[in-house]
């Protein structure tokens, strides 16, 4: 054996991703990075790692591998009561041995280079590293016990041993047995990392895909005040930020998305360990991030996932913790991992959960996966009542940690009072596939042991919890056998959840995306609120506006930016294809329902007919509102750098109308003149539109054609009546002599001409005549999306026959 196989201790940078087996996932990554790209940029502390080899002498020279080996045979990690009095007893066996005298002398000299660099008793992390762990096909994240703020040969040492110790936890040895792992063939390394003063600034975790959906066109970062440890724990929900690579990486500020945290505790330092401690009401409501900061550690993923996958000789996204120096105020990352979940998955097959129908919403929170699960729930309070769990059933809880692994594993469904998307639980829940809810606040006071419940992750961010078993269904599809068309077919995007979910779906880009969806689910409040919000009387109204806002003294500039980061995640989802974005389209009775909607809209009797689209951008009561929608436009294409994005107005009655569209979103900066990229397309869906077309393409750059609408005004019907809603019918002759004449003129004029209604996906005669006319492109909700570009393929199809 070489001399380094021989080593009991190594530093960081005699360390490399081919020595797992003999450091642990952990440290080999951890000497990677140092060693790699740290001459790059990227911050890593210095550390050595205690070796494999140093811990098979331990347990050789300690008799602890007969000792353990005997305690572990026969064991049954099913049975609750027979892992925990299994693992009691390794743990012990181990704390009661000795380190060999010449480990102990090797550490201490390692240690003593860290004081004689950074101080006497200098404060280290001590974490466990598997020679198993952090597999690109498997995670031992969280399995064995990390020890911070470590100081002295004493601490260091006892610290190590525990350290050691907690590679034989109850749940370490569940999640071997699962995955298949001797414990006897699985070693430990021990890290000694220097610490980063995190306690007097912020810390987290750091993503370089969506963690929900698999969309690894974004880096996900989430950060709290203080040590990390209560983001892994769940005990705090996290600032979270959102960065589009690709426009990152071509040197655009291109954070999509920014949601502040009410973070009400923090974990910092205290003689001999840590401790954790309330917030102050500043701190729990401001940023724990810079904006620059967030780019400096987005920079630090990029680099991290694009050397790993160039190491592994494939994309590899990356698991990632990080802390701030609050001392020095630097960036560091202290952790990387392979992501195991996504990364692994088959991507060729989109399995969807559809909900049948709905019922008594109980609670809702921050949703984990993609999946729907139902049982009985079981409200347990804390581990030592984790036995009383029945395979099949509803996991109520505050929160996880490795601990309740065991019981996660044959959970139905998992619900958490406390805890973010990069917590414990939901961390655990997406590699077990499990549907789970964390931060509902109050599962655990409202859902009682007994109650029959069903959780809804299946509709983006905001996962639901029903009173009752609903009935759901699961539809898979390989997208492999999905045939390629000539028309182009796009996707319609209502909420901006759903853009990540579906984007892995064949659609060339998307048709109709409704800024109205993001107003409502994302800013919730009418725009000429925040416009006169210093000048606002009512007392009550301006307490929720706070409430909402927090974070944002220009209130102006919370609206732009959500509806921007809205609008960008449906657009990076979909890069490099064209995303079409209609400009708000609410009718007045909606508006009225936004949060000081009453005292800017009108009563109307057809809402329908009355003031919509249009005719609202350039009314002096609507036209600071618009701008902010055009501003908002402007940054998701010039700042983000999502250039694929294509404006659209709605429902405009005539040319001049379009004309004073135009000068408007001029003001607000979107001026094609200038902008020599920009297109801006008008929905036809009136019969003027089509009747002076030619008047319309002299002022837009094409048309998308909304079949509902034009449906509604060509037969002369309110679609929103019940009584004459029957006659109501898209395969209606004069709607179809309307629809040929527009595709032809479009066609004519070399503009762009497609349609974003439902009726190609409910007629097939319908969209026979399309594709016989040659539309440009048609635009299809995802549920039908798979089935009808079937459909089209066969027209095209007979039609060149």
């Amino acid at each position: 054996m070489s001399n380094k196989e021989d080593s009991l201790v190594l530093w960081f940078d005699e360390l490399g991703i081919s020595d797992v087996p003999l450091v642990g996932g952990k440290n080999a990554a951890l000497g990677e990075m140092y060693r790699t790209l740290v001459p790059l940029g990227v911050r890593v502390p210095n550390g050595f790692a205690i070796t494999a080899t140093a811990y098979r002498r331990f347990f050789t020279e300690t008799g602890l591998n007969k000792k353990v080996g005997d305690i572990l045979k026969g064991l049954d990690t099913r049975s609750i009561r027979q892992l925990q009095k299994a693992g009691k007893e390794v743990r012990a066996a181990i704390l009661a041995s000795k380190l060999p005298d010449d480990l102990q002398r090797e550490i201490l000299s390692a240690y003593g280079k860290f004081s004689s660099t950074y101080g006497a008793d200098t404060d280290v992390a001590v974490r466990s590293s598997a020679t198993a762990e952090d597999l690109p096909d498997a995670s031992f994240a969280g399995q064995q016990e990390t020890y911070l703020n470590v100081r002295g040969p004493r601490m260091l040492i006892d610290s190590v041993r525990r350290c050691i110790a907690s590679l034989f936890t109850d749940r370490a040895i569940s999640y071997r047995a699962d995955k298949g792992f001797s414990h006897m063939d699985v070693a430990l390394s021990v890290g000694v990392q220097k610490m980063v003063r995190s306690d007097k600034a912020s810390s987290g975790i750091m993503f370089t895909l969506d963690t929900e959906t698999g969309f690894d066109g974004v880096i996900v970062i989430s950060s709290t005040w203080g040590l990390g440890e209560l983001i892994v724990q769940g005990r705090v929900i996290p600032d979270e930020f959102m960065v589009w690579k690709e426009g990152f990486v071509s040197g655009k500020e291109a954070i999509i998305e920014r949601r502040l945290s009410n973070k009400k505790s923090k974990m910092i330092y205290k003689v001999g360990g840590i401790k954790e401690i309330k917030c102050n009401d500043k701190e729990a409501n401001s940023w724990s991030l810079t904006n620059a900061e967030v780019l400096e550690l987005a920079g630090f993923g990029y680099k991290i996932e694009q050397h790993f996958s160039k190491v592994r000789g494939k994309k590899s996204p990356m698991d990632i913790e990080w802390a701030k120096d609050g001392v020095t105020n630097e960036l560091y990352i202290v952790q990387a991992r392979p992501e195991t979940v996504h990364a692994n998955a088959d991507k060729s097959v989109i399995k969807k959960y559809v909900l049948k129908s709905k019922g008594r919403v109980l609670l809702e929170g921050a949703a984990v996966g993609n999946r729907i699960g139902v049982g009985v729930a079981r409200a347990i309070k804390n581990a030592g009542k984790i036995t009383e769990f029945k395979k099949g059933e509803v996991l109520v809880t505050e929160m996880t940690d490795p601990d309740w692994e065991p019981i996660m594993k044959i959970a139905s469904a998992i619900i958490t009072d406390k805890g973010g998307r990069t917590s414990h639980a939901a961390i655990v829940s997406r590699e077990l596939g499990i549907p789970c809810i964390v931060g509902t606040e109050r599962a655990t006071r409202v859902i009682k042991t007994g109650r029959k419940v069903t959780v809804d992750c299946s509709a983006g961010q905001l996962g639901t919890i029903y009173d009752g078993i609903l009935p759901f269904d699961v539809m898979e599809e390989n997208i492999a056998n999905i045939p390629k068309t000539r028309t182009k077919v796009m996707i319609n995007v209502g909420s901006p959840d759903e853009a990540f979910k579906n984007h892995a779906l064949p659609a060339m880009g998307v048709g109709l995306g409704r800024l109205e969806f993001i107003i409502a689910s994302h800013v919730g409040i009418h725009p000429n609120a925040l416009i006169a919000y210093p000048k606002l009387k009512d007392k009550k109204l301006v307490r929720e506006i706070e409430s909402r806002t927090k974070g944002y003294k220009d209130k102006k500039e919370f609206y732009v930016e959500k509806v921007a980061d809205g609008v960008a995640h449906i657009a990076a989802a979909f890069h490099p294809h064209d995303v079409i974005i209609r400009f708000s389209d609410f009718k007045t009775n909606e508006y009225r329902t936004l949060l000081g909607g009453e005292d800017y809209e009108p009563k109307e009797e057809n809402p329908m007919l009355g003031w919509r689209g249009a005719s609202r951008y350039y009314d002096p009561k609507f036209r600071e509102a618009f701008g902010l929608e055009c501003k908002a436009i402007k940054r998701v294409r010039e700042i983000y750098g999502l250039t694929n994005v294509v404006p659209m107005i709605p429902f405009c009655r005539t040319v001049e109308e379009g004309k004073k569209v135009i000068e408007v979103m001029k003001e607000n900066g979107l001026d094609r003149e200038i902008d020599k990229t920009l297109r801006v397309y008008v929905m036809c869906e009136i019969p003027s539109n089509v009747l002076l077309a030619d008047d319309f393409l002299d002022v837009f750059d094409g048309m998308s054609i909304g079949s509902n609408d034009l449906t509604q005004l060509t037969l002369g019907l309110d679609r929103d009546s019940g009584i004459v809603s029957g006659i109501s019918n898209e395969n209606n002759p004069a709607l179809k002599m309307l629809i040929v004449s527009v595709i032809d003129k479009c066609k004519e004029r070399g503009k762009y001409i497609g349609i974003c209604g439902q009726a190609p996906s409910d007629y097939p005669d319908f969209a026979a005549l399309l594709v016989k006319h040659g539309i440009e492109s048609i635009s299809l909700n995802p549920d039908v999306l798979l089935s009808t570009i079937k459909r089209i393929a066969q027209e095209e199809e007979k039609q060149t026959q």
